[in-house]
């Protein structure tokens, strides 16, 4: 195929929710399309109307919409090739299988359900497995075994029938692949696959190969296990005497452990999300990851190009994108490394960003002085894995420990408290400045003899509940003199 402008597309089928396979096949295709100034285009494969999910295609569009991938051509985005949505394109489809038919390049097949069950277990018993193709077709019930009265009779009677490409009976098909090279295939063993199933409606194969040529790809990147169906896309873009686009087939992406591909029980199990958002339970985007953490991962994971043990921003990720850099073997999904780039992105954005993000996951936060929130957020942020992280580690500065750390409670020094508490009382009658309020501990500590590391942890347990958190002197100056008070005040109601 000439190239005039790159062109790729990202084909999901509305049967479920997007999975993060799926995402990164959107993500590699949205990298190579701005690496080469071309268009991205989604096209919803939703001819199998039995599969179809409500509310899977919009879960979809949200999912690329969340991750930041922009697409210039879709439903509700038309551009001069659409529609988009294979169930509005059937006059398309229509057109272009009549054409198939007069050229003698695929025929009317009228075997029923039942005639084909029979061949398959008559060829199983002698040990043999039945295909239909060349070296049986003019025996079975089809356009080609049959007079063209006899055809035209049953097509005319609405009887149930399929169409079926002719494949050749003699030579090779020689493929050709991006990422995995040339290969070829005896003509001999293919099917005669079928291209309109009995209903009307076009199989993948036929739908898939038509709507790439009239959409005008030049490159279709898509999963590997389409790679045994690359022979057949080939021999029907010949039969159209249509060029062919480029195809690379990505690897696949497996669990864990690197047995079997990556499903939704084993996340489960390993206690994460396959999803990148809600769909019955929790998706990424609930458990605290960031988008473009997201993104960064998945634009590595089988792929050299990305793959710098460093962050990247888009622009970088799309400048480093190659083809030739996807590698075939299957990449083991690592969610210990996706929540690593989570960290690491948490740690370099912006504290005003991250406020959106978070107030985007926990909505309730908007009730909280947004300033405070900012503020608070630069404290803790390098500490933070996840969002649900990031504010599990300023919650403290907002709000006094709702329950204390057993073991760590019994590091409290009752001398101690009851000690602060006086403190507390003379430095509120002096009217004096505490803005330096540890300062203002630590030389009361100093003055009365009183070791400082007891009164520091009696501190850090009163205020936070665990013996954790940041530097004390920035949380006892993020809550201030009167909420110090309360919680000391609080302490000591609750523990004595």
């Amino acid at each position: 195929m000439s190239l005039n402008k790159v062109r790729v597309r990202f084909a999901p089928s509305p049967t479920g929710p997007l999975h993060i396979g799926g995402l990164r096949t959107a993500i590699f295709n949205f990298l190579f399309a701005h690496k080469n100034n071309g268009d991205f285009i989604l096209r919803i494969e939703d001819t199998d109307k039995k599969r179809e999910v409500l509310g899977a295609e919009k879960y979809i569009i949200e999912s690329l919409n969340w991750c930041g991938i922009k697409v210039n051509e879709m439903p509700g985005v038309e551009g001069k090739r659409g529609p988009y949505r294979q169930s509005e394109r059937n006059d398309i489809y229509k057109k272009h299988i009549l054409g198939l038919i007069e050229k003698g390049k695929a025929y009317y097949a009228f075997d029923s359900a039942e005639e084909l069950e029979w061949h398959r277990d008559d060829h199983k018993k002698k040990g043999k497995t039945f295909i239909y193709n060349w070296h049986n077709r003019l025996k079975l019930k089809n356009s080609l075994s049959m007079s063209s009265a006899e055809v035209e009779s049953l097509i005319n009677s609405k009887g149930k029938f399929v169409v079926r490409f002719k494949a050749p009976s003699k030579g090779f098909v020689k493929t050709s692949d991006i990422i995995r090279g040339n290969s070829e295939i005896d003509c001999k063993l293919l099917e005669d696959k079928v291209l309109v199933k009995a209903d009307g409606t076009p199989t993948y194969h036929f739908a898939n190969v038509v709507d790439d040529y009239e959409m005008g790809i030049t490159h279709v990147i898509r999963g590997e296990e389409w790679l045994p169906s690359l022979a057949l896309h080939y021999l029907i873009y010949d039969a159209f005497n249509w060029g062919k686009p480029f195809f690379a087939h990505l690897p696949l992406i497996l669990n864990p452990n690197g047995k079997g591909k990556l499903s939704k029980r084993t996340g489960e199990n390993a206690g994460f999300s396959v999803f990148p958002l809600k769909w019955e339970n929790d998706g990424l985007r609930e458990t605290g990851i960031l988008p473009e953490a997201l993104f960064n991962y998945l634009a590595t994971l089988g792929s050299s190009s990305g793959n710098t043990g460093k962050t990247m921003s888009l622009k970088q990720l799309v400048k480093a994108f190659e083809l030739n850099s996807v590698v075939s073997a299957a990449a083991n999904f690592d969610f210990e490394k996706l929540k690593w780039y989570n960290h690491k992105h948490i740690q370099e954005k912006n504290s005003e960003k991250l406020l959106n993000d978070i107030l985007e996951l926990m909505p309730s936060l908007k009730d909280l002085d947004q300033l405070k929130l900012i503020k608070a957020i630069g404290l803790v942020k390098e500490r933070a894995t996840t969002l649900v992280d990031l504010w599990a580690l300023a919650e403290y500065l907002f709000f006094s420990p709702k329950q204390y750390n057993e073991k760590a409670r019994k590091k409290v020094s009752l001398e101690v408290v009851k000690k602060l508490i006086v403190l507390c009382e003379e430095l509120e009658s002096r009217n004096e400045n505490k803005t330096n309020l540890l300062g203002l501990i630590k030389n009361w500590s100093n003055e009365n003899n009183i070791p400082l590391g007891r009164v520091l942890i009696s501190i850090r347990i009163i205020v936070v509940g665990e013996p954790s958190g940041i530097d004390l002197d920035k949380i006892l100056s993020f809550i201030g003199f009167d909420e110090f008070v309360l919680r000391l005040n609080s302490f000591v109601n609750s523990a004595f």
